[in-house]
């Protein structure tokens, strides 16, 4: 055999080696050593693990859900916040059918009268007592918007935005990640 046929036959196993086996073990090492940075797509703040609403939702069909608490008094961002979920349901077009804006109100809330939800007949309310909702909420943080999946689960929160541009910019975000989510889901 001449030196070029022997050459060649040794380079083989290298190269063989190099194509498969070196693209293996270097996606182990990145994703052991964390040499990226994992990204989420999701504009909201991630609930893990989840908050269980069902109790105070009861015997309501399955659908996505908008949720906000009526604080005690509607300040500037209660009013953003209406006014965001209104217009979100309505971005949401052909698909406004599997979501439900829902507002939760108890005995120590701003009269519902007083608010947005009187310009928006879209949104839902449901009366419920402060003990079902301090057990969904045991931290006490229920200011903000949340989007609520078909079983009940509380999953992503948007916080209270006061100036005007910014709860609009906001409710653009609570639009893409509910997109994503009814795109995903076949349910509700």
């Amino acid at each position: 055999m001449s030196d070029v046929a022997l050459n060649k036959k040794s380079k083989t196993p290298i190269i063989m080696f190099l194509v498969f086996v070196l693209p293996v073990v270097l996606a182990y090492l990145a994703l052991t050593f964390d040499w990226f940075n994992k990204a989420s797509t999701n504009k909201g703040e991630l609930i893990s693990p989840p908050l269980d609403i069902s109790s105070v939702l009861d015997e309501r069909e399955p659908l996505w859900r908008l949720l906000f608490v009526m604080p005690e008094e509607c300040s500037q961002g209660c009013e953003n916040a209406l006014y965001s979920m209104n217009q979100i349901w309505i971005a949401l077009g052909k698909d406004s059918d599997r979501v439900e804006p829902l507002v939760l109100t108890q005995q120590n809330s701003a009269k519902i009268e007083n608010t947005e939800t009187q310009r928006h007949p879209n949104i839902r309310v449901l009366k419920t007592d402060s003990q079902n909702v301090n057990e969904v909420f045991k931290d006490g943080a229920a200011n903000g918007i949340f989007i609520v999946d078909t079983l009940g689960n509380v999953i992503l929160k948007y916080p209270l935005k006061q100036q005007q541009e910014d709860a609009i910019q906001q409710s653009r975000d609570i639009l893409a990640d509910l997109r994503k989510l009814l795109k995903l889901s076949r349910i509700g």
